[in-house]
């Protein structure tokens, strides 16, 4: 069982009790990246993965997610992790359901020390590309991190709905990031995965992804080098169809 040592001073337990984190805190509307904690401007993104890619040439994938996998978290890095609804239920349908799940994302990362770079919100998946905590040896405080979360949010959907005990959440994947071509193609595809789902038809004005965050922060030459990157040949397991209902 992983250990809460590179946890917060708070413990996931005592954190998922807490009274606060029960009711949300809100999350100011001008919430960025660097709000959740990240130590990386913009411009240094492309820096920091030539030098990791000198290291290793190859993405670290885990099983589908279908297969219950074994989490690969030994390592200290930028994942790329996806999370879905039990049986792909639309559990978080609807502004309201979403503006929760979607704070409650941003509120762990900051709490747990990850340092997201982009996110997307669905009502039954979602998508995040982050850097584990800085000081910590290795990303072990991510199961505790989505452990809350989903403990959380399942049981706020749950007495929504008048459903005790109903499972809400399935299991997540991760894919540790070492290589600068798969970072930058999954940062473009998480920011564009509202598009890619059909649910806007320019991904900045889908609310619960990092797509408009990037767009106000970034310069234009970044966002022109983020956005060429193709996706339509990337090869995630995303067979999710989220409801049209946002």
């Amino acid at each position: 069982m992983p250990s809460f040592r590179e946890c917060p001073p708070q413990s996931a337990r005592r954190l998922a009790q807490s009274k606060s984190w029960r009711t949300f805190p809100s999350v100011p509307a001008t919430l960025c990246v660097l709000d959740c904690g990240s130590p990386l401007p913009l411009s240094n993104w492309a820096g920091r993965f030539l030098v990791i890619a000198a290291r290793s040439p190859h993405a670290r994938a885990s099983q589908s997610l279908a297969a219950c996998p074994t989490h690969q978290l030994s390592t200290r890095g930028t994942y790329f992790v996806t999370a879905s609804t039990y049986q792909k239920a639309h559990h978080f349908r609807g502004a309201d359901r979403l503006r929760v799940l979607h704070r409650g994302l941003l509120t762990v990362a900051r709490d747990f020390g990850w340092q997201f770079e982009a996110w997307a919100v669905f009502s039954n998946h979602y998508h995040f590309i982050a850097h584990s905590p800085p000081d910590a040896p290795d990303a072990s405080n991510l199961s505790d991190m989505l452990s809350v979360l989903h403990v959380k949010t399942a049981g706020w959907i749950n007495k929504l709905d008048r459903a005790p005990g109903r499972r809400v959440w399935f299991n997540f994947r991760e894919t540790r990031l070492t290589y600068q071509k798969s970072y930058l193609t999954r940062l473009n595809y998480v920011h564009q995965n509202p598009v890619k789902h059909k649910l806007v038809p320019v991904a900045n004005q889908y609310p619960w992804c990092s797509a408009r965050w990037l767009e106000r922060s970034a310069s234009p030459a970044m966002m022109k080098s983020i956005y060429r990157f193709k996706i339509d040949r990337l090869e995630v397991a995303d067979d999710f169809e989220p409801a049209q209902d946002w």
